[in-house]
């Protein structure tokens, strides 16, 4: 028989500053089986509806036309493998860095950060809330998934969803401690002011694992993704960056890792040495000036603006239709709860935030020309 006792027998070799089991925090209460907390977290995130949507959600480039172009499920899985990796060779707790990882951008919305920054502008103009991805990330797990009932995940792993921003890039990553209570008003605060996401601190070093494995996770990839596309030229990074990092995808994660490992063992923080940070920096704002400045054209993001204000207020204004998608799709399956105290606005952010590339894109043909592109 597989009992609890056997699952958590690595928990003796883990680190002092480690997260373990019996740390777990919940929302709700729950009957336990022989999965230790933060696996049962993982399966809960895996099995998500919103987990799912992942496979067809914009990393950097949207509508390429490349199948080997990364998509944001493909940045998920290495943001998780690069994080364990971590957390192995610093004896962390495994589950919980899994946990976090699998679902940091469940919020993501279609077309990646331009969308985000869309259905902000929408939420602050109408509903004077604003909409970050790792916000709705948590949205979705803890108040929209189960058909509005939330799936019960441990604070822990919501607060590093919460906290998991990698653009924010620091030398030292230390985590703060928290109560439940604490975490729900970090949540709460970051409607009312976008200036408080930029200072949120996760309250595990595990969560702080992942926060800059998101970093790690993309500075290269994206580069090789680029050169793929032809946006940028093979060898072009800088020498005084390809010096300290590597010019490949797989030089610059493996040379972060090791500095990173060298400089965070047996320590409360996660550290990287000042020469590799600096290296960093500089990768980001040259991935910034000549890849993500450039993945999307004029036309394309007034493109994405027109599908997203003209589907909001599609939404907003036949929420009461029966036969509008918005209802035959996701309002239909909600608890009566959610629907009875949700506002029209939220319900339709919420409705546009869990699309898929491909899904927003046939909403908008239906709604352009609804007798010949119907259900």
């Amino acid at each position: 028989m597989i009992t609890r006792e056997m699952m958590l027998k690595n928990e003796q070799y883990l680190s002092k500053y480690a997260t373990l089991d019996r740390d777990a925090i919940r929302l709700q209460n729950f009957e336990s089986d022989f999965r230790p907390n933060f696996s049962r977290d993982v399966d809960r995130i895996i099995h998500s509806l919103s987990y799912t949507r992942y496979i067809d959600k914009t990393q950097v480039f949207t509508h390429w036309h490349n199948d080997n172009i990364s998509r944001r499920i493909i940045h998920v899985q290495l943001v998780s493998k690069i994080a364990r990796t971590i957390g192995r060779a610093l004896s962390l707790n495994e589950d919980l860095i899994e946990a976090i990882a699998l679902g940091h951008d469940i919020g993501h919305v279609p077309f990646g950060h331009p969308g985000e920054k869309i259905l902000d502008e929408l939420s602050m103009k109408y509903d004077n809330t604003h909409f970050a991805h790792n916000v709705e990330g948590v949205r979705e797990l803890m108040s929209l998934e189960n058909n509005g009932k939330g799936t019960n995940i441990t604070v822990q792993v919501l607060d590093g969803i919460l906290c998991h921003n990698g653009e924010f890039v620091q030398g030292e990553y230390r985590p703060k401690t928290k109560t439940k209570e604490d975490f729900l008003s970090d949540y709460e605060e970051c409607y009312k002011n976008a200036d408080h996401i930029k200072s949120l601190v996760p309250m595990t070093l595990e969560g702080c694992v992942v926060r800059i494995s998101d970093l790690i996770a993309y500075l290269g990839r994206d580069i090789e993704d680029a050169i793929r596309l032809g946006v940028l030229k093979k060898n072009s990074i800088p020498e005084d960056i390809s010096s300290v990092l590597g010019s490949t995808n797989r030089e610059i994660v493996n040379s972060i890792i090791i500095d990173l490992i060298e400089n965070s063992l047996d320590k409360p923080f996660i550290k990287v040495s000042d020469k590799v940070l600096k290296a960093m920096k500089e990768l980001k704002d040259f991935n910034y000036k000549n890849i993500y400045y450039k993945a999307n054209t004029t036309a394309s993001l007034k493109f994405y603006e027109n599908v997203f204000n003209e589907l909001f207020i599609y939404y907003r204004d036949n929420i009461d239709d029966e036969n509008n998608s918005i209802n035959k799709i996701f309002l239909h399956n909600m608890d009566e709860n959610y629907k009875s105290n949700t506002s029209v606005t939220r319900k339709v952010i919420d409705y546009l935030a869990g699309m898929t590339d491909d899904f927003i894109l046939k909403e908008y043909e239906y709604m352009k020309n609804p007798q010949k592109n119907g259900y």
